[in-house]
């Protein structure tokens, strides 16, 4: 590989951005496509697809075999809530190769004793987000039904790229929360972003199911087309 490529490599990887390496297996030469130039390529459905799944290998293009090296940041699940549910969530992430961080001001909740491989920070939403860089590859779940809390990082997260948003209440409770952010100035598409009830529909009872269903849901969103996506929480 060519300095110039390693460098290129480096510096997307530092700034969280995902690119794919395409090498042909002919010739041997290589070239960086970075994910905002995605669209344009040659390629560009095939990388994508490979972006999605987060997998390196083997592909078929009609100039000739080439192998996709995939680099994609790694998924950061944003949690506002120290509740059991988190406490379930948090081991799930973590199986999975994903960063979990934990947000809430109750500090008798948001302890190092209840979520001891999770960084946590007993502070409000709207102080901390800023400082954790919520992006592309960020998942945003909201669990604690305090309004004071989760809307303060559901505006947060409306006003990010992440892939994901989820919410914890009963449909009764998301249509309050829709009042809530329509008067803050977001459109039904904005709202439409939230997945509420959260979860997939899989009967889901105690925390560690719910956070089951969420984790699935999570997984959804990141791994299939976008209309895959929806029939799976459908």
């Amino acid at each position: 590989m060519k300095l110039e490529i390693l460098a290129a490599l480096n510096a997307e990887r530092e700034a969280r951005r995902a690119a794919v390496l395409v090498t042909e297996i002919a010739t041997g030469k290589q070239r960086l496509v970075r994910e905002a130039d995605l669209a344009s390529d040659p390629l560009a459905e095939t990388l994508a697809e490979r972006l999605r799944m987060g997998k390196s290998g083997m592909a078929e293009t009609p100039a000739g075999d080439v192998f996709l090296t995939v680099q994609a940041p790694p998924v950061r699940i944003v949690v506002t809530g120290a509740v059991h549910i988190s406490q379930a969530l948090a081991p799930m992430a973590r199986l999975l190769g994903h960063d979990l961080t934990i947000v809430d001001p109750r500090t008798a909740f948001a302890t190092p004793e209840r979520f001891p491989d999770a960084p946590v920070h007993a502070e409000w939403p709207d102080d901390v987000l800023p400082k954790l860089g919520v992006d592309r590859y960020t998942a945003f779940v909201a669990l604690t039904h305090d309004p004071k809390i989760d809307d303060p990082g559901l505006i947060h997260a409306l006003r990010s790229r992440c892939f994901y948003i989820g919410a914890l209440g009963s449909r009764k409770t998301h249509a309050k929360r829709v009042e809530r952010l329509t008067a803050a100035g977001f459109t039904d598409k904005d709202i439409a972003r939230i997945h509420a009830p959260i979860g997939l529909p899989i009967g889901a009872i105690s925390p560690a199911e719910i956070a089951l269903s969420i984790m699935g849901e999570i997984t959804a969103a990141l791994r299939l087309k976008p209309a895959s996506a929806a029939q799976a929480a459908a």
